[in-house]
């Protein structure tokens, strides 16, 4: 058994943005490459609205995609489009490099001239597709036109059929920077990410836990437009905690660079262990909220759920058990989160929170012996017994552990698609129960079991 599940633990991850002129295919290379349909595919123009993020994994590097909507030059008279551009002006100033999309069929128009000269001073890596070019016997004759924009590198793609993404992103992930770890960060060090909406009290709660003034606080929302690092030794323990931009709600921005602060504050989930996510207790846990923590959840982070500014509710009896519930009902996806009562202003349980991220640290990485996780297995089909999948019983034949952070294990059946979810998530709890990870995310993988051949 070699299959081995590897984290970038630490590691920067490019945020690439996906940009071009409406419906020249950027919606659909965004669902092909991160293997998804978030993206609305349409043939109207502007029906991308919002933007949408996914990570690309290939050979075992790493970038999180963002696509917008398109590029229109002039012309539009229109709240809704303006925002769009708007939008999308500002994820090619937060993004790291650049993917520009044309379309092959329509050819070059003269917009793409302007487009092309703005992305130029943009300052940014810009690499340029050609898309809906299905294969080699037109490539050369389609490309040519393209040439007089005064490219040098142009890459022949069709997002439909797959045709040239392959040599695309080979040329493109091998000019990727290796991303190595900063030196300075000790690899035993919790990389702990503060992540939540503008003005809920990120950078307050750092400086409390590192006992200085090391983040920029005040009351404008928007202070932080990136993430800051910070290093503290405690009891024997260091802890990176990484300070971001806030994820704002939609509409309550006029800034065009802080649309795309949840970019950052994404980054930083691939680079942490552990996030905390702020809630507002003045405000109450939002739907901006959820999305963070689906954000997190979807990432395999460990997480501490931390309502903030208690001190303004602490008290208030009906209030209190109003927020509680929201939070609890919010957050009941994944109930593995502790949730804490703070103020980052007071200091009221902040010893907390350095505690409970070591018990969330420790299940995070744990592992645990082949012959321990067969007997769970063991004792949850006995309890409950696999259902029929096509008139036939599912078999569970074993289980061992493939990674941490989070404990990842696979599970070997005769027929994993049979398998329900909610069996599925039976499962999940019963290794979570038995192997005390209480307050950890939980990966369950499941592998079909090669057949003997005979003859």
């Amino acid at each position: 058994m070699n299959e081995r599940i590897s984290e970038d633990r630490g590691r920067d991850v490019p945020l690439v943005a996906l940009v071009g002129r409406p419906n020249v295919g950027k919606s659909t290379l965004f669902n092909r490459l991160t293997k998804s349909n978030k993206a609305i595919v349409d043939p109207t123009p502007g029906v991308t609205r919002d933007r949408h993020y996914g990570p690309v994994v290939w050979d075992e590097r790493r970038i999180i995609l963002v696509d917008t909507g398109g590029i229109e030059l002039g012309g539009a008279d229109d709240v809704i489009t303006d925002q769009i551009q708007d939008q999308t002006w500002a994820a090619i100033q937060e993004a790291d490099i650049i993917i520009h999309v044309m379309d092959g069929v329509g050819g070059v128009l003269a917009e793409d001239y302007e487009v092309v000269s703005r992305l130029r001073r943009a300052g940014k890596p810009v690499y340029h597709l050609v898309n809906k070019v299905d294969g080699p016997e037109r490539e050369g004759e389609i490309l040519s036109q393209f040439y007089e924009l005064g490219i040098d590198d142009l890459w022949a793609v069709s997002a439909a059929h797959g045709y040239g993404l392959k040599t695309f992103f080979e040329a493109f992930f091998a000019a990727l920077p290796d991303g190595d770890e900063r030196p300075d960060i000790p690899e035993e060090a919790i990389r702990v990410a503060c992540i939540g909406r503008p003005n809920v009290g990120k950078s307050s709660l750092i400086n409390k836990l590192l006992g200085q003034d090391r983040m920029l606080v005040s009351d404008i929302p928007g202070t932080t437009r990136d993430s800051v690092d910070s290093l503290l030794e405690k009891n024997g323990k260091q802890y990176l905690l990484i300070d971001t931009a806030g994820i704002r709600r939609k509409g309550k921005v006029r800034e065009k660079i802080e649309k795309f602060s949840v970019m950052r504050a994404l980054s930083s989930l691939e680079r942490c262990d552990i996030a905390l996510l702020l809630v507002d207790a003045s405000e109450g846990i939002t739907e901006q909220d959820t999305k963070v923590i689906g954000y997190a959840m979807e990432r395999g982070r460990a997480c501490l759920i931390l309502v903030n500014k208690w001190d303004l509710v602490r008290g208030e009896k009906k209030r209190e058990r109003w927020i509680m519930d929201e939070v609890t009902m919010a957050t009941k996806f994944m109930p593995y989160a502790p949730i804490l009562k703070i103020s980052a202003l007071t200091g009221m349980s902040l010893t907390k929170i350095l505690l409970t991220i070591n018990e969330v640290f420790a299940q995070y990485t744990s592992t645990f012996t082949t012959n321990s996780l067969n007997q769970i297995l063991k004792r949850a089909t006995e309890t409950h017994v696999p259902p029929l999948h096509k008139g036939r019983r599912l078999k569970l034949y074993y289980t061992t552990q493939v990674g941490t952070s989070p404990p990842t294990f696979v599970l070997f059946a005769n027929y994993p698609k049979g398998i329900h979810f909610s069996y599925y998530r039976f499962l999940v709890n019963q290794f979570r129960e038995e192997l005390g990870l209480i307050h950890s995310p939980v990966k369950l993988l499941l592998r079909e079991r090669k057949r003997k051949k005979y003859g």
